[in-house]
């Protein structure tokens, strides 16, 4: 059985550290320094800053909620190069804020990318992967509404960096364990909310 990367993911944090120069670091920076094909790579990175404390900056749940959507419709049709539209690929972030979040997800990486392995690839192929496509796209279309609960956007972003990081290893484990994170996010946002 083919081994992925044992690194993949802290590679990803990487390419996004690299690609952060200047006093802001925009958007299209980053989707170019990943490279538009690489759609499970630019979704877990904005998942992963997302579920960052750079969560806290107001709107950031709702514009990852939004970049993630484009990707996931994007990759249900079947797209092989990524685009997205100037309102996104324009916005800038605090390069400081940024790498701050980048040394803040380095450990938590570290720690999932130990028991990652290349398994249940058959749930990569279609029509298998568009259940999970579906369902974050679903959570990805709650995400504006979770900027009025703290905490709930930080774990939305969580499950959907579980699936982009199954996607991007090939590990179906970890799209497993995503699924079943997303079925109890309701209950850990009505936990956090009430």
């Amino acid at each position: 059985m083919a081994q992925v990367k044992s690194h993949a993911l802290s590679e990803v944090l990487d390419e996004l550290e690299n690609s952060a120069t200047g006093d802001t670091t925009a958007v299209s920076e980053v989707i170019d320094a990943m490279g538009r094909r690489s759609f499970a790579s630019i979704m877990l990175i904005f998942s992963l800053v997302s579920s960052s404390p750079v969560s806290a900056i107001p709107g950031m749940t709702a514009f990852v909620g939004t970049v993630i959507f484009f990707i996931v419709i994007q990759m249900l049709a079947g797209r092989n190069s990524l685009w997205l539209p100037q309102f996104i690929t324009r916005r800038t972030i605090s390069t400081e804020k940024l790498r701050k979040a980048i040394t803040w997800l380095r450990k938590p990486v570290r720690s999932v990318e130990r028991f990652l392995k290349s398994r249940l690839t058959f749930l990569f192929h279609r029509p298998y992967i568009w259940l999970p496509l579906l369902l974050i796209m679903a959570l990805t279309l709650c995400m504006p509404f979770l900027e009025f609960i703290p905490g709930s956007g930080s774990i939305a972003s969580i499950v959907i960096a579980l699936f982009a990081a199954g996607l991007l290893t090939r590990d179906g484990a970890l799209v497993i364990v995503s699924l079943v994170a997303l079925l109890a996010v309701p209950l850990a946002i009505w936990q956090i909310g009430f």
